[in-house]
């Protein structure tokens, strides 16, 4: 099986589905203003295609080193103000990555939109694998890394996922 890019996603239709895109936002912050949102920026062409086709668009992203617990300095707020103004589109910020937030702002996510999960980097690691995490529905057949195509670097399967319905 080949990896599908954006362009074969769009090719075989997202309107009306979740689209989860992973995306680097680790950008610079002095308190809560982006000195360079150049990595927002980067990842407006790929959001911007998903949207304009229909698709739902959840987008995740890491933000600082978090110690194992939100913190928040390391909020994604001034990421997803900047996706508004950028977009010219409302995007809301989840509060959590699997929690309440963000299965009620997926939920009611309507074609076209954009929703941003609040910063992966807590739940990464150690971390992850905490009770706080322990209630997202876990496939247990996948394996615990796999080895990119791009990357010799083992790299952790994405084995937990929110039990929503998409």
């Amino acid at each position: 099986m080949s990896v599908k890019n954006l362009e074969d996603l769009l090719g075989e239709g997202v309107q009306g589905r979740y689209v989860l895109v992973r995306s680097d936002l680790n950008v610079p912050l002095e308190g809560d203003r982006i000195t360079d949102d150049g990595r927002v920026r980067a990842a407006l062409p790929t959001i911007e295609k998903l949207a304009g086709a229909g698709a739902k668009v959840v987008v995740t992203a890491h933000l600082g080193r978090p110690k194992g617990e939100p913190d928040p300095k390391y909020t994604l707020a001034p990421v997803a103000k900047r996706l508004t103004e950028l977009l010219g589109a409302d995007v809301a910020l989840a509060g959590d990555l699997v929690g309440d937030s963000a299965k009620a702002l997926t939920a009611g996510l309507a074609e076209g939109g954009v929703v941003l999960l609040e910063n992966v980097s807590p739940h990464s690691s150690r971390a992850a694998r905490s009770s706080r995490t322990a209630s997202v529905s876990c496939t247990a057949s996948r394996p615990r890394s796999t080895r990119s195509p791009r990357c010799s670097r083992p790299t952790p399967a994405a084995s937990c996922w929110p039990s929503w319905t998409c």
